[in-house]
């Protein structure tokens, strides 16, 4: 049986439409979960939405519906995003689920048999847009005097009966887990900042309030309702049948990876292994916080009116070209910015003239010129060394890369290979080898048709549909799709089979700049 690999994205809060953000880590997901299936894993891949707690309590009352309402109409257009950017998820999960809070509210009973938690005043400061409390220490001050979360949102003065779990107990563990697994918590910027958080000492935390209804009920104290990170965080498991404890939750959990926004790393590699071993349950095994994705280097906010529809972009420059862009112009786990104008000139100088036009090329001469697949006749030193150098970085250098989520630096071996391929053919000149020496051409066009093959491959889990477009279009066998299996041991088979190449479509049509984003 194939080796089980379970990767998650954070859930995302439905009080407003989907941001390019959003749409970055689910995209990144995708092609972690990808590239794990091409490596033979059992993968299970969970999104979803976090749907309670005050702040979208307050917003459907100040749209005049209810908080259900609210979340059923915002969750459709997070699940829409996911298919619309082909997000090969397995389970979207919704906090408002029933059984979500059956998992919830056993997670609570386990920590509160185990004397974890315990009822109390709570007095201190709370940012509503966080969904978290804050020490004073941690506030700075707004321009106007207000005080402020270290997000730079607003908070307030909070008193009420509150439930709270002693996070206070679990300081040292936390430092143990951090020294002993150093890779818990990615990239190391963050489990820096996250160590010296906890070296400054752990309060108990605030775990429930009665001061809204819109959420999941706390057993025996329904007049309190969970803290939303208590409810959010248990999704995880929610998805793979918890409280039952037997098949999907058995055979996936703990998670290999919870991939979050660099804003939440505090929740998920703090407040969530405290709340597992108090329940009992074996913590995740990796936890990655990616960086921002900023507007021509600005943060997205709707008071700057520079908010951006990642479906728009999608329609704009094709689902495919956006998703290779952001894996591509962002190091995985720094801020990154887009702009139309960098997806438009990534689109067609790499994917468009560097591998659409090697591939059109190639192609269209092998169907124009051949009847059939052309046939390998003796290879040379520079036709093995292009095999070397392709299958090298499709085999070794691009899984290697992904497996410790350096996609940036994946996708670079990837197009070093495709620029190896272009001076290939541009040195070997297959068009004037057709009147000069025909078999060297159909040795060199047969190299070309292996590499590309294996470049489709390379950059499937990036551009899923191309690739699968390109590789039907060869007539790849199914089984010969994944990393070892496109060595070139299926092109004799193919070659000398039926398979006739039809005259191909160009991959990736050039991108032109709408009138309304030239500068």
């Amino acid at each position: 049986m194939a080796e089980p690999f379970y990767i998650t994205t954070a859930i995302s809060y439905p009080n407003g439409r989907p941001h390019i953000g959003h749409a970055y880590e689910a995209i990144a997901a995708d092609v972690i979960a990808r590239h794990q299936r091409m490596q033979g894993r059992d993968v299970r891949f969970q999104t979803g939405t976090d749907e309670h707690g005050l702040k979208m309590a307050q917003k459907a009352r100040e749209l005049g519906v209810t908080p259900k309402q609210l979340s059923d109409e915002m969750t459709q257009y997070f699940i829409d995003m996911c298919d619309g950017l082909n997000v090969s998820y397995d389970n979207f999960q919704r906090t408002t689920e029933p059984r979500h809070h059956l998992s919830v509210q056993e997670l609570w009973r386990r920590m509160e048999a185990k004397g974890d938690l315990y009822l109390d005043r709570y007095e201190g400061w709370y940012s509503i847009r966080d969904e978290a409390y804050y020490d004073e220490s941690e506030l700075t001050e707004g321009e106007g005097g207000e005080k402020l979360s270290p997000q730079g949102t607003p908070v307030e003065w909070t008193v009420e009966e509150s439930w709270f779990f002693r996070l206070s107990n679990y300081a040292e563990p936390l430092l143990k887990l951090y020294n002993e697994q150093p890779d818990f918590i990615r990239p190391e910027s963050r489990r820096n900042e996250v160590m010296r958080f906890v070296e400054g000492g752990l309060r108990d935390l605030s775990v429930s309030r009665t001061s809204f209804d819109w959420g999941v009920k706390v057993p025996g104290s329904d007049d309190h309702v969970m803290y939303v990170w208590v409810d959010a965080l248990t999704n995880y498991i929610t998805g793979l049948g918890f409280p039952d404890e037997s098949g999907d939750f058995a055979r996936y959990w703990p998670a290999d990876l919870h991939l979050i926004g660099k804003d939440i790393t505090r929740f998920h590699t703090i407040y969530w292994p405290a709340f597992l071993w108090s329940a009992g349950i074996e913590i995740p095994r990796h936890v990655f916080s990616h960086g921002f994705l900023l507007n021509r280097g600005q943060k997205e906010s709707k008071s700057l009116g520079n908010v951006t529809d990642p479906m728009d972009l999608a329609e704009r420059f094709g689902v495919d070209v956006l998703r290779y862009f952001l894996m591509r112009e962002v190091a995985f786990g720094q801020d990154g910015s887009y702009s139309p104008e960098a997806i438009v000139m990534r689109g067609n100088t790499e994917l468009g003239n560097a591998f659409g036009n090697l591939a059109q090329r190639t192609l269209s001469f092998i169907a124009k010129n051949l009847e059939w697949l052309p046939q390998i006749r003796g290879h040379d030193e520079a036709d093995s060394a292009l095999f070397e150098l392709v299958g090298n970085a499709v085999q070794k250098t691009i899984p290697a890369a992904f497996d410790v989520l350096a996609l940036q630096q994946g996708i670079d071996a990837w197009l070093q290979a495709v620029f190896a391929c272009n001076a290939y053919i541009d040195e070997q000149a297959p068009w004037t080898l057709r009147k000069t020496d025909p078999e060297r051409m159909e040795t060199v066009l047969a190299t070309l048709f292996i590499c590309i093959a294996q470049l489709a491959v390379g950059i499937r889990a990036v551009v899923p549909t191309k690739a699968e477009a390109l590789l039907d279009m060869m007539g790849i066998p199914e089984e010969n799709r994944t990393y070892q299996g496109i060595g070139a041991h299926w092109y004799s088979p193919l070659a000398e089979s039926d398979f006739k190449l039809a005259a191909p479509s160009p991959l990736f049509p050039r991108l032109e700049l709408p009138a309304e984003d030239a500068a």
